[in-house]
């Protein structure tokens, strides 16, 4: 599906998500209504349970919505299907966590050829893993590279399959400062170089300042938004 330039490539409206503990419930969001659009680089910033992880994962097909609609390059995701939301996750999003889920007997370029294999379109391993800097670690295991390195495999596997969608969830969380800020080179090196939807949590503050635009999130909120007139590189945060 091809997104125009300037096109809302993710829309959602009066998102809610209830979760229900027994005779609890607890509103995760509260009527989201947000716009993604192509190219640009979006920063979720708020609390924990402020509702930024439950929207990333609705609107990357991961969890469903208690009521409200995402659309995707103008279509409606089906939410009761979940042949429909595999197709949509397989073919248009990919995923970056905190914690990077690579899989501990296989090399880089084989964590990335797990994604290929099952893409439409997909990058070599080979190149996928030289876009975020890691030519020279092709063939080491992740007990032989170190976090920052091991969260770059995980963005090359993410952006291998050259998703509409990247969705990153405090990507650099578990990382020191300067370690964040390769991996911070490297997601913004994919949404400029390849033109991907990128949308990132984080807990600091600082990182918004590379953002094109910043949403701030309050009990499953969004209580204010911020387009940055600049967007400073990651090296020049002061963490």
């Amino acid at each position: 599906m091809e997104i125009e330039d300037g096109a809302a490539a993710l829309e959602a409206r009066d998102l809610t998500k209830v979760y229900r503990m027994g005779a609890v419930e607890v509103s995760a969001l509260r009527g989201v209504d947000v716009d993604f659009y192509k190219a640009e680089l979006v920063v979720l910033l708020g609390p924990s349970g402020s509702g930024k992880s439950t929207l990333l994962n609705i609107l990357g097909g991961l969890d469903t919505p208690t009521s409200g609609q995402v659309r995707f390059g103008n279509h409606p995701l089906s939410f009761g299907s979940e042949r429909a939301l595999n197709q949509y996750r397989r073919n248009h999003v990919g995923f970056v966590f905190q914690f990077y889920n690579l899989i501990a007997s296989l090399t880089a370029r084989e964590n990335v050829a797990l994604v290929t294999e099952i893409a439409r379109d997909p990058m070599p391993p080979a190149d996928a893993l030289a876009l975020v800097g890691l030519s020279d670690r092709l063939d080491h295991f992740p007990a032989q590279l170190s976090g920052g390195e091991q969260q770059r495999v995980a963005i090359a596997r993410a952006i291998a399959k050259r998703p509409d969608l990247l969705l990153c969830d405090e990507p650099t969380g578990a990382l020191d400062s300067k370690t964040g800020i390769l991996v911070l080179e490297a997601i913004l090196k994919i949404n400029r170089e390849l033109g991907t939807t990128t949308a990132l949590i984080t807990h600091n503050a600082v990182i918004a300042e590379i953002a094109n635009r910043v949403l701030y999130f309050a009990d499953g909120r969004i209580i204010e938004t911020r387009c940055n007139t600049t967007q400073r590189a990651p090296s020049e945060l002061s963490w």
